[in-house]
């Protein structure tokens, strides 16, 4: 699986958000998408699964236009969660079992049901199965919503700020699972981020964006002191704890 971005651009009126963006992502690979408030993180995701039209450029999956396949086409294949979503008025099983509208026929089958079964498991939201969406916290909607879009088992995860009102526990078990999924599966994960520490612990490549134009993209190297201040005009130390790279503000 390869998602491939090619000059993509898009505006709002005379309003230009997306200038020339180009990228590409392989299978397996976790990609943070970094950038300021407003830098077009949100539109860009909304570009690739074809929600936005972009006014110029092409997105491929695997060498496949995406502006040639259909809606279903799409959902299959691509599973999308948006930074705000609010819960339907179901249960926690039935907000999962939505995911799998892409593949249900006239009849939702034992294959739709233990999948849900399978996630609800995975995600540890199993207490959950039978309480009712507008009954939960911020945080374990969250996670509902995460797994619903896994339920539809996508080849591409495009999430937009994930672990959004979780604490900390939640925040390191759904990185963990997502990273654990996307090389299991072999996915292509772009995931909106605020917090570069959490995407420096959990992701394989970034992609740093400022004022809709791509600054930098690539692996870790990339994530040094003069590209964060290009990109959030803060100036930061990084060092190294247990193996893990800490950005500390100077």
């Amino acid at each position: 699986m390869i998602l491939s971005v090619y000059g993509v651009s898009f505006s709002y009126g005379r309003n230009e958000i997306l200038k020339n963006i180009e990228f590409r992502v392989d299978g397996g690979e976790v990609v943070s998408i970094l950038g300021e408030n407003g830098s077009g993180k949100s539109t860009l995701l909304r570009t690739i699964n074809r929600i936005l039209k972009p006014h110029k450029g092409t997105v491929l999956i695997d060498g496949r236009a995406i502006r040639k396949m259909s809606r279903k086409e799409i959902a299959k294949t691509i599973g999308y969660m948006p930074q705000k979503s609010n819960g339907v008025y179901c249960n926690v099983f039935e907000a999962i079992l939505l995911g799998r509208k892409p593949h249900i026929g006239w009849h939702i089958s034992k294959k739709d049901m233990e999948t849900v079964r399978l996630i609800l498991a995975m995600m540890n939201l199993e207490k959950y199965a039978m309480r009712y969406t507008n009954e939960l916290s911020g945080g374990e909607l969250q996670k509902v919503i995460l797994a619903r879009a896994l339920a539809q088992e996508p080849q591409i995860l495009l999430l937009d700020e994930p672990i959004n009102h979780l604490d900390i526990k939640n925040q390191l078990e759904v990185m963990e699972l997502l990273r654990n999924i996307t090389k299991k599966m072999n996915l292509v994960s772009m995931v909106v981020m605020h917090d570069i520490n959490t995407a420096l612990r959990f992701s394989d490549k970034f992609l740093m964006i400022r004022d809709g134009e791509v600054v930098a993209s690539g692996d870790k190297n990339i994530m040094n002191p003069e590209n964060i201040r290009k990109v959030f005009n803060v100036d930061v130390i990084i060092e190294e704890i247990s193996g893990i790279p800490v950005v500390v503000p100077a």
